[in-house]
């Protein structure tokens, strides 16, 4: 059985005991996260993930490595969030229409207005032996699961 699948991405770009954050302004996932977006038709995924970033950031990322996804069903469509980590950039941080962004102590995320559940993605960057981020529905519950 095959099924649609809907790819997004998410970066964390590192700089010493810093990274960059974004206060969403997106109805559908407000609040603080790393930066990222949608995979356009026919793009590489590392090509996706440099463009989102620019696009959000204006910083230039190189050598993003891949450390995680994130995914669920929802609508009869799988939706893939593929979570890429760097310490490579270039350019000075400039906030975009997406919302504003700024360089945060990893360590402080946890007392910010995150989006939801973003704690539980930031263990999928930061620890190597999570790599899996899922969610299904029990009943009418969302169920969530690392692995």
């Amino acid at each position: 059985m095959s099924e649609t699948v809907n790819f997004m991405n998410m970066c964390m770009i590192c700089h010493e005991d810093k990274v960059v954050v974004m206060d969403r302004k997106s109805q559908d996932w407000p609040g603080i996260t790393f930066p990222g977006g949608k995979v356009e038709y026919g793009e590489s995924f590392i090509d996706s993930v440099i463009r989102e970033v620019k696009e959000e950031t204006a910083l230039n990322i190189s050598t993003p490595q891949l450390c995680g996804i994130k995914h669920w069903m929802k609508d009869n469509q799988r939706h893939l969030v593929f979570f890429y980590k760097t310490k490579e950039y270039e350019g000075k941080l400039i906030s975009s229409e997406e919302g504003e962004v700024w360089w945060e102590r990893l360590d402080n995320l946890s007392s910010l207005d995150l989006a939801p559940d973003m704690l539980d993605m930031v263990r999928v960057f930061t620890e190597d032996q999570i790599s899996e981020f899922h969610y299904r529905m029990e009943g009418d519950k969302w169920i969530s699961n690392l692995k």
